[in-house]
Order: C-alpha cells, then sequence, then structure tokens
C-alpha cells in the first residue's frame, strides 16, 4: 500500500523556520521522486521542490530558491523540505507527492503526472 504522510507544519512568525518531513511506504525512494507542493487557499497548487530516485535534487521554484532545501533519508524512508525565512506569503497547505523515478517538467506546477499525494500539513506564518 502506497502511502505518504506530511508532518512538521506548524503557526510560526516571519523570520522563522520549519523543517517538514514526509514519510513514505509501500515504495522505495531508489526508484521514485518525491515533490513538495502547496495550496494557499484561492490560489492553485504550486510545485516547490523535487527529488528524484537517484538523490538528484531539481531546481527550485523561484518563489522559494534560497530558503527552502529539499533532501531525503532512505533509511527512514522520509523526504524532508527545510524552509528558512520564511513570510506570509508560505502560508499553505503543504503537500508532498510521488512520481517515477524522475521529476519530470511538471514538478513545478500542479505535479498533474505524480501519482500518489499524502494529505498534506498546514503550515503558518503570522506575526
Amino acid at each position: 500500500q502506497v502511502q505518504l504522510v506530511e508532518s512538521g507544519g506548524d503557526l510560526v512568525q516571519p523570520g522563522g523556520s520549519l523543517r517538514l518531513s514526509c514519510v513514505i511506504s509501500g515504495f522505495t525512494l531508489d526508484y521514485y521522486a518525491i515533490g513538495w507542493f502547496r495550496q494557499a487557499p484561492g490560489k492553485e497548487r504550486e510545485g516547490l521542490a523535487c527529488i528524484n530516485g537517484r538523490g538528484g535534487v531539481r531546481p527550485y521554484a523561484d518563489s522559494v530558491q534560497g530558503r527552502f532545501t529539499i533532501s531525503r533519508d532512505n533509511r527512514k524512508n522520509t523526504v524532508y523540505l527545510q524552509m528558512n525565512s520564511l513570510n506570509p506569503g508560505d502560508t499553505a497547505v503543504y503537500y508532498c507527492a510521488r512520481r517515477s523515478l524522475w521529476c519530470g517538467n511538471a514538478y513545478l506546477g500542479r505535479g498533474s503526472d505524480f501519482d500518489s499525494w499524502g494529505q498534506g500539513t498546514q503550515v503558518t506564518i503570522s506575526s
């Protein structure tokens, strides 16, 4: 059974940091890419980052470049999203999702070709 479970979302002040976790089961990270996406109320889902099955990291979304870092720990079956210098524009529900081996070209969009998704974790940036 394929499963992805996000955790780590919280309420933080502007300028703060969070690390989100995506714990996967039912497959191995060696053969799948994992992307991070987010969706704010009234806005379309947007892709932020992706790491492929070989551990390669694709370019980040412009909105998070230099602030967010994707990484993985295969032994823990976990993919992380380290988020620094958070601002109110980062407020959203954050999702991780799976794609076969490579990140593809939609990982910065809605991720329509990612085949399995977590339920999301809420990140709120507010003073």
